[in-house]
C-alpha cells in the first residue's frame, strides 16, 4: 500500500476480521520498510496517531519514540492526558516537548488560514528534526495521516482549488531526511476506529473526539492572541464537560468552539461590555468527506450559553452554525 490513491477495490475495514487482516498486512510492510531502524513518531493523542502508535508498538515495538508537542494549541488538559495515557498507562517510550511560545510566536499577526496551517506544519516538523538531532538512529518518521487527509489537501479536478492543506500532507522540507512511515493513510476515520478497536486500544481513546492537527489554532480564527485563545480553550472545555453530562458526548462525532476575531456591544455589570462571540459546532459523519449538523436540545444550549458568558472572561455572546458539509467546512479554517 505504498502508494497515495486508494485502490478501487479495497475493501472497507468494518468487521474485526478486516481489521485483524489489515493489521497484519501492515506489521509486515512495516517491519520491511523499517528493519532495525528507528521510528520518530509525532504523537497528538487523537485515534489517528494513537491508533499508528499501537500498530508501530506491535510491529516494532521499543524502536519507536513518540514524540508529543505541546504547541499552545492544545484543549484544556489535552497534554496532561496523553502523558498519562501514554506514558503512565501504556508504558510508551515518549518524549514530551513544550514549544508552546515557539508557536505562538511564530503566529502572532498571522491571520490567513493556509499561513497558520503551513507556519504550524513547518514549526512541527522543525521540532521533530530537532529531536532526532537528540537521539540516535532515528530515520523515519511516522504520522497519523488518513486518506481524507489526502483527498483534501490536492486539487480534485482541474480549476478546482484545495479545501485546506493539511500539516501532515505535502508540507515537509525537501531536504528532510526522514523516510516517511504511513501505515493507515489510505483508510477512512472510521475504519480508524475498528483498526483501532482491533489492537486493543481503550474505547474512550478510540471515540476520542477529533481534533485537527493545527489544535486550536484554526478554531481561534484570524490572528491569534494569547486572550483569546484562553478564551477559546475555556469555552471548549464547558462545552465538552455539558455534552458530557448529558449524554451528546457518544452521540456527536465532532463537537467545538470557534472563535472569532470580531467584537460586539454587550452588557455586564450593568456596563456596555465588547467581546466576542463563541460559536458552537456540532457535526456527525461517517467518513469525513459530507457532514450533517446534530439537532442540540434547547435546555442544553441554555446552559452551555449561560456557563460560558458567566465563566469566561472575553465572550458575551454565543452562537450555533448550522451548516453541513457541504457547503461548509467541518472546520472553520
Amino acid at each position: 500500500m505504498s502508494t497515495n490513491v486508494r485502490p478501487e477495490t479495497m475493501e472497507r475495514i468494518t468487521t474485526p476480521e478486516l481489521a485483524a487482516a489489515f493489521i497484519e498486512e501492515q506489521v509486515k510492510e512495516v517491519r520491511a520498510q523499517v528493519g532495525d531502524k528507528k521510528v520518530l513518531l509525532a504523537l497528538s493523542g487523537g485515534v489517528d496517531s494513537s491508533v499508528v502508535a499501537a500498530l508501530l508498538i506491535k510491529a516494532i515495538g521499543k524502536q519507536l519514540v513518540c514524540v508529543h508537542v505541546n504547541h499552545g494549541l492544545m484543549r484544556k488538559g489535552e497534554s496532561e492526558q496523553v502523558i498519562e495515557i501514554f506514558r503512565n498507562q501504556l508504558d510508551a517510550n515518549l518524549i514530551y516537548v513544550d514549544a508552546t511560545d515557539r508557536f505562538l510566536d511564530l503566529l502572532a499577526g498571522v491571520s490567513d488560514p493556509e499561513s497558520k496551517r503551513k507556519i504550524i506544519g513547518k514549526e512541527f516538523i522543525e521540532v521533530f528534526v530537532d529531536e532526532a538531532r537528540r537521539l540516535e538512529g532515528i530515520e523515519y518518521l511516522a504520522q497519523g495521516t488518513i486518506y481524507p487527509d489526502i483527498l483534501e489537501s490536492v486539487k480534485q479536478a482541474e480549476g478546482k482549488k484545495a479545501v485546506k492543506s493539511h500539516h501532515n500532507v505535502g508540507g515537509l522540507p525537501e531536504d528532510m531526511k526522514f523516510e516517511l512511515v504511513e501505515p493507515i493513510k489510505l483508510l477512512f476515520k472510521d475504519e480508524v476506529r475498528v483498526v483501532g478497536e482491533a489492537l486493543g486500544l481503550p474505547h474512550a481513546m478510540v471515540y476520542r473526539q477529533p481534533f485537527p492537527g493545527p489544535g486550536l489554532g484554526v478554531r481561534c480564527l484570524g490572528a491569534i492572541t494569547r486572550d483569546r485563545l484562553h478564551a477559546l480553550r475555556e469555552a471548549d472545555a464547558i462545552l465538552r464537560e455539558e455534552f458530557d453530562l448529558c449524554g451528546l458526548a457518544e452521540k456527536v462525532w465532532q463537537y467545538f468552539v470557534v472563535i472569532p476575531d470580531i467584537k460586539s456591544v454587550g452588557v455586564k455589570d450593568d456596563s456596555r461590555y465588547e467581546g466576542w462571540p463563541a460559536i458552537l459546532r456540532a457535526v456527525n459523519t461517517r467518513d469525513a468527506m459530507t457532514a450533517t449538523i446534530e439537532e442540540i436540545p434547547y435546555a442544553v444550549l441554555h446552559k452551555i450559553t449561560d456557563r460560558i458568558t458567566h465563566e469566561v472572561e472575553g465572550i458575551n455572546r454565543v452562537l450555533m452554525d448550522l451548516t453541513p458539509k457541504p457547503t461548509g467546512t467541518i472546520e472553520w479554517e
